[in-house]
């Protein structure tokens, strides 16, 4: 057989629907016909408080990194490169991380005292 015959194999003629399925409301996926609705719901990302352990969204944390050089920040944005680890945005939360060396354990290296203190007074915005 040519490529000509193996590309046409097991398709429908041009111009000639389902008979089953009106176009309207059916889609293709993956070679089987499934009935329209509407676009799935996006995941939303979670992590986990390093405090007190719960998965939460991963916007109602504050995200406190380790960057490459070195350097502690808090990062609102999710987007400073580094390795990072998740607190509750209420300030008990941040301070029992600091209190239990959570955050330390985490990243690796101690946290500074300018961010200790901001995680003490649960200044994280």
């Amino acid at each position: 057989r040519g490529a000509r015959d193996r590309r046409s194999r097991g398709r429908r003629a041009a111009g000639r629907a389902c008979p089953a399925a009106s176009p309207a409301n059916v889609r293709q996926r993956g070679g089987d016909t499934v009935a329209a609705g509407g676009p799935r719901p996006r995941r939303q990302p979670a992590r986990t408080c390093v405090a007190c352990r719960t998965e939460r969204a991963k916007r109602e944390l504050v995200r406190v990194v380790r960057t490459p050089g070195g350097e502690v920040v808090i990062d609102h944005t999710g987007r400073v490169p580094g390795r990072g680890a998740y607190v509750c945005a209420s300030g008990t939360c941040a301070a029992e991380a600091v209190r239990r060396h959570a955050l330390e354990r985490a990243l690796g290296v101690p946290i500074p005292d300018p961010i200790r203190d901001r995680l003490n007074a649960g200044a994280l915005d």
